[in-house]
């Protein structure tokens, strides 16, 4: 018979000082993150409250590993659109979406990584590892395509040149342009990326 393992409950109390139940350790943001590359599950509560507030930890998480140089993942374009979705119709749609597209990203990257050493093992420069990657690639890139298209607010309007650049367009729609121009940016880093 199969047993759940529960995760473990992580106290935070109120000089923000990280209590783990499990071991009867203080423990710190870097150990939680270690916890989590490992797989580890946990809750957090607030010791006082006892509300849970595992979200806003492992948010803060993130936010630490992005302010350490060189471990930039989410870029400004992305945070920005995210912001612009809390309060919008769509919020609700988000979650599941992200949710979805990072669960595609990491079996896509575990199974290039089985390609690449499948490839390498015997073979240090076949011709089979750079196919193998090329279709890898080819996949991630129309599924981020296919993603940017699914979060586009708008469609092409008439202004819009059949390269996918924007027109000169008046002064006061340059929210509009600049995230149009952002879009055809990101289109063209991934044809330039698939090839």
């Amino acid at each position: 018979m199969a047993t759940e393992t529960k995760p473990t409950v992580i106290k935070k109390y109120a000089n923000r000082r990280l209590y783990h139940t499990g071991t009867s350790t203080y423990v710190t943001l870097d150990d939680l993150a270690g916890m989590v590359k490992k797989g580890e599950d946990f809750v957090v509560f607030d010791a006082k409250t006892s509300d849970e507030i595992t979200r806003s930890v492992l948010a803060q998480i993130i936010f630490e590993q992005e302010g350490k140089t060189g471990q930039n993942l989410l870029p400004i374009s992305f945070l920005r659109q995210l912001i612009r979705f809390y309060g919008d119709s769509m919020q609700s749609l988000v979650p599941s979406y992200l949710e979805y597209s990072i669960q595609t990203l990491t079996q896509n990257q575990q199974k290039f990584r089985e390609q690449v050493h499948q490839a390498f093992g015997g073979n240090s420069f076949g011709t089979t590892a750079f196919a193998a990657m090329e279709e890898q690639a080819q996949k991630n890139m129309t599924m981020f395509r296919e993603a940017l298209k699914m979060f586009t607010p708008f469609p092409l309007q008439p202004g819009t040149v059949a390269d996918g650049t924007v027109s000169e367009r008046p002064a006061d729609s340059g929210e509009l342009d600049e995230l149009r121009r952002q879009l055809t940016d990101v289109q063209k880093r991934l044809d330039k990326l698939s090839g």
